[in-house]
């Protein structure tokens, strides 16, 4: 057994290895642009064979038949049909904003975040910010990876206000698990899109992370934010004040990844803790819950 584990960590180091000289944004254009192609016959053949390869249950989709969808990126970020995924008990202050697995979750310790055996970053780091940072330090993070199977959208997972946008240049390394485990800070150096919320239990941040052959993160607000977004950082700002403030219903849909990804969750800590059965490897639905449940208001 430790010879076939040695033999997994060699190709592991191998795999993130060979990914630093890649032209990760032209590659990642390329897979953009055939994507959403109509190729006919091409494509469609290319949806049956993915769905029968990854065992994809298109009977939970808006769309049951794959000869119907117009390119492979239109069966990619397909939609659920209603009911598929329903949202946990009020009570729970936190759902899982994606389908997807854990790959890392707990308490943010001195403004870092755990990445995987002797990885971490900084929330600075992450955020592009040391001001945005503040707001989370003494918070807790869930990293959730996409896997290319996966449903596509990302939800809101909780009510909230949108307060501001930033887009943080970067790289485009792969985010399975191999590269999480051998690439140092790879959440911080691919380009990402960071989206802070008020909540009704206070501020938290969803971090949509780009990666190799995923070039294109999108929100509902926005439209599509990558590719085209430069090399420089950029911010928005969304006012409470503002006629055309954006806010977002618990299980909403905000935004989706056009190929598999990762969403990192930042919470401020004030809806409590993660569930108690989670852990690095747990599958998630969207809505599911994520949180403990809510502690009564000892006021009241």
């Amino acid at each position: 057994m430790s010879g076939q584990s040695d033999k997994a960590s060699i190709g592991a180091k191998l795999f993130a290895a060979v990914q630093f000289p890649l032209p990760h944004h032209l590659l990642s254009r390329l897979v953009h642009w055939l994507t959403r192609r109509s190729l006919g016959p091409a494509h469609r053949g290319a949806i049956r064979a993915f769905t029968w390869a990854f065992k994809v249950d298109l009977g939970e989709a808006a769309q049951h038949d794959p000869g119907a969808y117009q390119s492979f990126n239109d069966f990619f970020t397909r939609a659920l049909a209603p009911g598929a995924r329903p949202l946990a008990d009020p009570l729970y202050p936190l759902l899982s904003p994606v389908d997807g697995r854990i790959s890392q979750l707990g308490k943010i310790t001195n403004k870092r975040l755990y990445q995987a055996k002797g990885h971490d970053f900084s929330l600075a780091q992450l955020l592009g910010s040391q001001e945005l940072a503040r707001g989370f330090a003494n918070g807790k993070f869930a990293t959730i990876y996409l896997a290319p199977h996966n449903y596509h959208r990302i939800h809101m997972p909780a009510r909230g206000r949108l307060v501001s946008m930033h887009f943080i240049p970067g790289r485009l390394f792969s985010v399975n698990a191999a590269t999480v485990s051998n690439v140092p800070r790879l959440f911080a150096r691919n380009e990402r899109v960071a989206c802070l919320f008020e909540g009704d239990h206070g501020p938290f941040a969803m971090v949509l992370v780009g990666a190799l052959f995923v070039g294109s993160i999108e929100t509902t607000w926005a439209g599509e934010i990558t590719p085209g977004g430069g090399r420089q950082p950029a911010n928005w700002d969304y006012p409470a004040t503002d006629p055309g403030v954006i806010d977002l219903a618990r299980g909403e849909e905000m935004g989706r990844f056009n190929m598999g990804s990762t969403v990192i969750l930042l919470d401020s800590d004030v809806a409590g803790g993660w569930r108690a059965d989670l852990g690095p490897g747990s599958a998630l639905r969207m809505g599911e819950a994520l949180s403990l449940p809510a502690q009564p208001n000892a006021s009241q």
